[in-house]
């Protein structure tokens, strides 16, 4: 059970906010394979940047189920409150806020991970979006802004001072950004100084490492970020693992081309066909990634322009494959 304000959550799996990644087809796709909560894209927090073609694709949340958690991301507290308030006007139920993102053009601008420098401001921001809704606020943040200077848990005892529902914790800092081997340490303390529900984030790529993850740091829930491309279905073994101990069989073939297709088709409807090709190009490459031939499907897939055409590839392929 994950508590997050009036929203009980019958599991311990959520699927973390990945830009680019985590869009409505995505987000509802996880939902359906077992994530109990599914965070939206980063949004910005600038209301002026929300007509851009992005944001009007990152703010739809039309269809989704309850809770419906939108991250918003950037460095000055009225900015922050503002865009909390508007979201939740547009449906929201959970505001996030991002201190967990290591891209350069986020921390350049004092925002993503690198507010974690600057702990009189995060202070502040978490403050002003608590203080500015009426809804559970959240915040992903990591374990410092380099090895050397790890505050995770001052950060977090701040949080939960603030009123933060939840906390969510990567096991890196903004200069590790995704290299090496997350550490699980870090979670283990914060979850010693904190009583909020904390999830741990990071390296968690197979139902064994999410029960290890979990007995080690006494958190929560496990957050499945990039483990999930692909491979949306490892948010149902994880959950599956970890109620029952027993390891759910992976998907035949037949399901794999059923979700791939669906998703795909998906994209389409949601982005249009122009877009939504584009798009549907790199989720293909993350499922076929493992496959003997996807290579050279993804080589031939990524000419196709028409989405009608994708899809038939698509079948083609598992034709071949069954033959096969």
């Amino acid at each position: 059970m994950l508590r997050i304000g009036p929203y009980t959550l019958d599991t311990q799996v959520a699927l973390a906010p990945m830009a680019g990644v985590t869009d409505r087809p995505f987000r509802q796709l996880c939902r359906r394979l077992g994530a109990g909560l599914v965070v939206s894209e980063m949004v910005t927090s600038d209301p002026s940047l929300w007509h851009t073609r992005k944001s009007t694709f990152r703010l739809n949340h039309e269809g989704e189920s309850e809770p419906r958690a939108v991250q918003i991301a950037g460095g000055d507290p009225e900015m922050m409150a503002t865009a909390a308030r508007l979201n939740a006007e547009r449906g929201a139920q959970i505001i996030d806020i991002n201190m967990g993102c290591p891209a350069k053009k986020v921390c350049n601008k004092a925002a993503g991970s690198a507010l974690l420098k600057d702990e009189g401001l995060v202070a502040e921001i978490l403050s002003a979006v608590v203080d500015a809704v009426d809804l559970p606020v959240t915040l992903k943040m990591r374990t410092g802004w380099c090895p050397e200077t790890r505050n995770a848990t001052r950060i977090a005892r701040l949080a939960e001072s603030a009123g933060i529902a939840m906390l969510t914790l990567h096991g890196r800092t903004r200069a590790d950004a995704y290299r090496g081997a997350a550490e699980y340490d870090s979670i283990k303390e914060v979850r010693q100084h904190i009583s909020i529900p904390l999830i741990a984030n990071g390296d968690v790529n197979t139902p064994q490492k999410a029960r290890e993850v979990l007995d080690y740091t006494g958190a929560d829930a496990v957050m499945i970020g990039r483990a999930a491309q692909g491979r949306p279905w490892l948010l149902r073994e994880i959950d599956h693992f970890l109620r029952t101990g027993v390891h759910l069989a992976s998907p035949d073939a037949i399901e794999v081309h059923e979700i791939l297709r669906d998703h795909v088709q998906a994209l389409h409807q949601f982005y249009g066909e122009l877009m939504g090709v584009r798009i549907a190009r790199k989720h293909v490459g993350w499922y076929l990634a493992a496959e003997a031939e996807g290579k050279a499907f993804r080589r031939f897939f990524n000419q196709i322009d028409e989405a009608h055409t994708q899809l038939h590839a698509i079948d083609q392929f598992f034709a071949d494959v069954a033959v096969a």
